[in-house]
């Protein structure tokens, strides 16, 4: 069976990947993992000619290809008006992909993949719809109709997964499932799972992701005044590039916390574990997420974490109890949370543990069996081998 995905996901020209492009983050990693399920993914994203700079990875995978679309001019409203055009001017390679291919992948939100989703449904294709963001916070009039098109038409040959976790479905209908996020293979859980020991010589945070408004490095950093009243030393390493970053940066020299607050920029998967396992606490005071894989990165490597009662979170700290959720994304709550987790050294150690066997239930191989269990049910074999 031949897969098509569609994502928003920008990518860009590199001699050293094995199909001419990478990009960062986990979806080069996913998809990988994905096209070990079909006999051929073709991948159409996006793509550039100038890399970012750090943190690239090869898109690659099993008979893993890919089309690159030109990206949407202009941002907010003035993309979207112009979305017509942009389908337009891709319209000869989206069609010929979505017609050469037995079932089509859209992560959604975004425009493109929803576009994507949209021409599937006309062309009559096997559809594999994986909503990203937080199901249960739509902030856009997109987002809103993305969800409610997912809960209509979910069943049959339209898989439709949610990412998260929870006791409940996150849908009333049923053919809308969970599923978890994870960037970790089985081998790096194994090699990274080590409880953490009580920290004897400061406090060292860290937050990892995109640096936008809604993630929260702000109050962590406007946090650092108050820890300072309470420990020697303390650092906080911010993780991450994005549109807010300067923002961020400045907030720090106002606060004249140039020394205490580190920035690292994109880093790659392997910098990111680095960096993660030299941290006393992750701290996550985010207003929206799903199943955020920088949290079970975190977790893996037996971090306590300190996050809002968002998304999954509740799911993987609360009920694993192995850190503190906050009420509100305020500098007070985070570090009235970061002295909870350090108050006592066995408990410190404890949570550390649970942390880690947490994490061991949601490897990249059991997030792809899972997504082949559901696409199996739905579609039957996806491969001759199956």
């Amino acid at each position: 069976m031949r897969l098509a995905v569609i994502s928003y996901k920008t990518c860009w020209i590199s001699p050293q990947s094995p199909t001419g492009y990478a990009t960062d983050g986990g979806f080069p990693l996913q998809m990988q993992a994905l096209a070990q399920l079909f006999s051929a993914t073709e991948v159409l994203v996006p793509c550039s000619a100038r890399p970012p700079g750090a943190g690239e990875m090869p898109l690659s995978g099993k008979a893993l290809s890919v089309t690159p679309l030109t990206r949407p001019p202009g941002r907010g409203g003035v993309r979207k008006g112009l979305l017509l055009y942009w389908l337009v001017r891709n319209s000869v390679r989206l069609v010929r992909a979505l017609r050469a291919a037995d079932a089509v992948h859209t992560p959604v939100p975004g425009d493109i993949p929803a576009a994507g989703m949209i021409m599937a449904f006309l062309l009559r294709k096997r559809l594999f719809v994986r909503y990203c963001g937080n199901w249960f916070v739509q902030r856009t009039w997109a987002e809103k109709m993305i969800k409610k098109v997912m809960e209509r038409t979910a069943g049959g040959i339209r898989v439709m997964l949610a990412t998260g976790a929870g006791v409940y479905p996150p849908s009333a209908n049923r053919a809308i499932q969970w599923i978890f996020a994870s960037t970790l293979t089985e081998r790096e859980l194994r090699q990274v799972g080590q409880p953490r020991v009580y920290p004897q010589d400061g406090v060292r945070l860290i937050i990892v992701g995109r640096q936008e408004t809604t993630k929260g490095t702000d109050v962590l950093i406007r946090s650092v005044p108050l820890l300072k009243q309470i420990y020697s030393q303390v650092c906080v390493e911010v993780v991450g590039d994005g549109a807010a970053l300067g923002d961020f940066q400045q907030l720090a020299r106002e606060l004249s916390l140039e020394s205490e607050v580190r920035f690292h920029g994109r880093v790659d998967h392997a910098g990111v574990l680095a960096l993660l396992s030299r941290a006393t606490v992750f701290c996550c005071p985010t207003v929206s997420e799903g199943f955020p894989k920088s949290v079970h990165e975190a977790l893996a490597c037996g971090l306590p974490v300190v996050a809002t009662r968002v998304g999954a979170l509740p799911y993987l700290i609360g009920r694993g109890n192995c850190g503190v959720l906050i009420e509100r994304a305020v500098p007070e709550e985070v570090t009235a949370a970061v002295q909870t987790i350090l108050a006592d050294e066995q408990q410190y150690q404890e949570m550390s543990a649970r942390a880690v066997r947490t994490a061991s239930a949601y490897s990249l191989e059991r997030w792809r069996d899972r997504i082949r269990e559901s696409l199996t049910q739905a579609w039957g074999a996806l491969s001759k081998t199956e």
